[in-house]
């Protein structure tokens, strides 16, 4: 019998790039919505002929967008906060970063390529603390599920 179970903890999120490494796994202070990386465009395109047929085409490009949202009390909103006046200050810096997120208890691997900072979060100071979300610009994804089987 197969057990499965998941753990936040298992997973490694690294963000590297003009002026840092940023780790955003567990124990970093992710807020319990955690991380999404999400593809923006279709993977190809289906065109359809006057008769009823069909032609598909299959794109290269992978684009995607990355979500990490971070609790307030988080010093790698600093952190995050400091690369984002870097990395915009000049076009040299800008949309150089690499993301790694993997999960060693699923064996995903997802790599992101060509990050560039978002907009800059909305801040919230409210009665209860919440999360700054940090959004990405991923000029490639290249997605690796695992089989849950890691031991």
């Amino acid at each position: 019998m197969t057990i499965h179970t998941y753990s936040f903890l298992d997973v490694m999120c690294v963000m590297t790039g003009p002026g840092g490494v940023v780790n955003m796994g567990g124990n970093s202070g992710v807020s319990k919505e955690g991380i999404t990386i999400e593809a923006t465009e279709d993977i190809g395109t289906t065109t359809y002929g006057a008769g009823g047929e069909w032609m598909h085409s299959l794109h290269a490009a992978r684009p995607a967008k990355a979500m990490v949202r971070i609790l307030k009390t988080s010093p790698i909103n600093a952190l995050l906060s400091t690369l984002f006046a870097l990395q915009t200050s000049t076009a040299s810096l800008f949309g150089q970063n690499q993301i790694l997120v993997s999960d060693i208890g699923r064996g995903d691997i997802v790599t992101c390529f060509g990050v560039r900072f978002g907009q800059f979060p909305s801040i919230t100071w409210a009665e209860d603390a919440n999360m700054n979300e940090w959004s990405f610009i991923v000029g490639r994804v290249n997605w690796n599920l695992g089989d849950g089987q890691v031991v």
